[in-house]
């Protein structure tokens, strides 16, 4: 079995280890990524994100990429409307350009990120079957393919499902109650002009009854749709999501009564994908662990109802780096310091989704979602 040495290893590249590598390099120290999925274009990288000043796009100034984000932006994506099941409009907000959460393509953010790279930073095809301690400090990773690395400074940005989180923590994310059943409606204006009138340009919501539905104009004009049921957590295995239209009776069996408007999301789809959503503990942490550290999904994944998943990653991993080069030759006072600040910003914006879930599908979850959202900022 082959093995090489790199001084600074982030295991996943999705958009906080990115980020991280990114203002690394930026302040002139180099890292290796190493990410199980063979290419960039392996796959599509999901739905439209809100990048927030607080957070995301304070990394993106770190990573000196927020220019290029601005050109990127998807115009209209902040407008907002939330229904109840019955199709009345509760709320409705267009998009005037003056709000601090723009919309851009989860795709186009992770390829501006990956643009900024050196070549060879990204070591694609790793899938990581294991990782160990080697003492002072040093780790060992092994990946599916026979090869290993070591690493003075050991990184997991790879994801709910961490390889890398057990070296730190036995915690394991858990079942919420809370599981999505994912929709398409492709070239929607055309196809689907009903439906994309409903959506409108941005975010759409609608509850009821303990369910509901979110949904994105994506900037390929296509509708993606969240379809939300509080549910028990083997129910998606009793479905056949490759008989679509089998899937589709059985998400509709449990939207019965609510508006055609709203139940054709599901109908006419092109796509259906069942997602359980998991959560680690509120207020995960770990104690200090020589040459090791998590960020993003790895260290606090939390359900996406405070709508800052992508946004505390990117931040995480800025935050990471910029510790590491104001700690320049002292790698556990740069964790320290990290770890610090990241304990009790992610417990508070998992304790914010956990609070959301309960409220969005709780008994009176549309009047008290309107209540909030006429009230305060939006959070999802």
């Amino acid at each position: 079995m082959s093995t090489n040495h790199f001084p600074i290893a982030i295991v996943g590249a999705g958009l906080g280890g990115l980020t991280a590598s990114r203002v690394l390099h930026v302040n002139g120290i180099e890292s290796a990524v190493f990410e199980l999925e063979a290419s960039a274009a392996v796959r599509t990288q999901g739905g439209m994100l809100d990048i927030h000043t607080n957070n995301g796009q304070k990394a993106l100034h770190a990573a000196g990429l927020h220019d290029d984000f601005l050109k990127i932006i998807h115009e209209g994506g902040q407008s907002m409307r939330l229904l109840g099941s019955d199709g009345t409009v509760h709320l409705a907000e267009e998009d005037d350009g003056a709000g601090d959460r723009p919309e851009v393509d989860r795709g186009d953010l992770r390829d501006l990120l990956l643009g900024s790279l050196p070549d060879g930073t990204i070591h694609w095809g790793r899938k990581v079957t294991g990782a160990r301690a080697l003492g002072d400090g040093r780790h060992e990773v092994t990946f599916a393919d026979g090869s290993a690395i070591t690493a003075d400074l050991l990184i997991g940005a790879d994801g709910a499902w961490s390889r890398i989180r057990p070296l730190v923590s036995e915690a394991w994310p858990a079942y919420t109650g809370i599981s999505f059943v994912e929709t398409d409606l492709f070239d929607a204006d055309t196809r689907h002009p009903r439906s994309a009138t409903l959506i409108g340009g941005g975010f759409f919501l609608a509850l009821g009854d303990e369910r509901g539905v979110l949904a994105h104009r994506e900037s390929d004009g296509s509708l993606h749709v969240y379809t939300a049921l509080k549910i028990d957590e083997g129910w998606l295995d009793t479905v056949d999501f490759t008989d679509h239209a089998a899937a589709k009776a059985a998400v509709l069996a449990h939207f019965k009564g609510w508006d055609e408007g709203l139940r054709a999301l599901v109908a006419d789809a092109e796509t259906i994908t069942p997602r359980r959503i998991h959560a680690l503990p509120v207020g995960h942490r770990w104690d200090r662990v020589p040459g090791v550290t998590l960020l993003g999904d790895a260290a606090h994944v939390m359900s996406p109802f405070a709508g800052e998943g992508a946004n505390l990653a990117m931040f995480d991993g800025a935050e990471l780096a910029l510790a590491i080069a104001a700690h320049r030759g002292d790698t556990e006072a740069a964790l320290a310091a990290y770890e610090e600040a990241l304990f009790p910003r992610s417990e508070a914006s998992a304790a914010e989704s956990a609070a959301n879930l309960d409220t969005m599908f709780g008994t009176e979850g549309l009047e008290q979602t309107v209540a909030f959202f006429t009230s305060g900022p939006a959070a999802v």
